[in-house]
């Protein structure tokens, strides 16, 4: 059990820190319908990532189990994911901006100003669950949690663990507008230039080293 936590928390954090979805929080807190669209989003983002680790981990308890200690089926599985994001890493690296150009953000968060609560419940589900990232992260962590024989309800907390972490910078700068708007507007209009400059290059870093130990653990299993 604690090795299969251990083993999806760098999975959880890739997720966590996708500046993206931070981005679109930050702004939906900073326009008219901050409440309703934030909680909408927040909403979203975590249904997202848990109907998605949800499914991998399912499916990967369909995977035979083997005679030995070794896991062929579940190592290769690593290994592709492995691959996949390692190829994100790169896609990633060669989209950052250069010295003095500004980031191009996708066009739908121009309409955050009059996006309506189920509308950003809608783009929450959609950037966590059908995000290619976190697909492959949620994937990961589906068969690390599915593969390692657990019992239902270790298996749950396995999953709530990667949902609370996954969901946490997203949640976190939503709760705190919640409780302290006037205070909290200055640091979010910071935290959000920084991630507009940023995301490229840490999405990659994060991304190299997430699909280097997803290799590395798929090797291990044979």
């Amino acid at each position: 059990m604690n090795g299969v936590v251990g083993a999806i928390l760098p999975l959880a954090l890739g997720v966590a820190v996708s500046p993206i979805p931070i981005i679109a929080a930050i702004l939906m807190l900073l326009s008219p319908r901050a409440r309703s669209t934030g909680l909408g989003f927040l909403a979203g983002w975590v249904l997202g990532i848990a109907v998605a680790v949800v499914v991998f981990t399912l499916l990967a308890a369909l995977i035979p189990p083997a005679s030995d200690a070794s896991k062929p089926v579940a190592g290769v599985i690593k290994i592709v994911l492995g691959l996949l994001l390692l190829v994100l890493a790169a896609r990633q690296w060669r989209g950052r901006p250069r010295a003095g150009q500004t980031p191009a953000l996708p066009k739908w968060m121009a309409a955050i100003d009059s996006m309506t609560a189920a509308r950003a419940l809608a783009i929450g589900f959609l950037l966590s669950a059908v995000n290619p990232k976190n697909l492959l992260m949620a994937a990961g962590a589906g068969v690390e949690i599915g593969s390692a024989s657990l019992d239902g309800g270790q298996a749950t907390i396995a999953i709530v663990v990667f949902v609370l972490l996954a969901s946490s910078t997203v949640a976190v700068p939503v709760i705190g507008y919640l409780v302290a708007s006037a205070r909290m507007k200055a640091p979010l209009e910071s935290m959000r230039e920084w991630l507009v400059h940023n995301n490229a290059t840490v999405m990659a870093v994060l991304l190299l080293v997430i699909g280097v130990v997803m290799v590395g653990k798929g090797i291990g299993s044979f």
